[in-house]
């Protein structure tokens, strides 16, 4: 039987989550390109952008100037099956912007730690 939301593996991927989300907000590439698998299928979908491959995710967060408009994470789901994969899933919204945006993560643990292997992120409509 697969193993859902073990209380230990929510919290090791929750603090990842967390560490995410700091190191966007201070632009720290060190800190985000390590939280991503250094892998050719390590995929990330942004709002306007579609990055195949670590190398071309590392690209684009060094080509962006300023990093990711700050945000405030309005609602987050950590999900965790078995103890080596788990979904962070949350919706955030830009300072002074009224679209919400949302954020999908697929976490894998690798024998580095918690790395994501697949990111989504995509604003909604307007009125949405």
């Amino acid at each position: 039987m697969l193993l859902i939301d073990d209380p230990a593996i929510m919290a090791e991927v929750t603090a990842m989550s967390d560490q995410y989300e700091a190191a966007l907000m201070a632009n720290d590439l060190d800190v985000l390109d390590a939280l991503f698998r250094n892998a050719p299928e390590t995929i990330r979908y942004g709002v306007g952008e579609v990055l195949y491959g670590f190398a071309e995710i590392a690209a684009f967060r060094q080509g962006r100037v300023g990093g990711s408009p700050q945000r405030r994470v309005l609602r987050r789901v950590v999900t965790t099956f078995g103890t080596d994969l788990a979904t962070v899933n949350l919706e955030f919204q830009r300072e002074g912007a009224t679209r919400i945006g949302r954020q999908s993560q697929t976490w894998i643990r690798t024998d580095e730690g918690w790395k994501i292997t697949c990111a989504h992120v995509s604003l909604m409509a307007d009125g949405s």
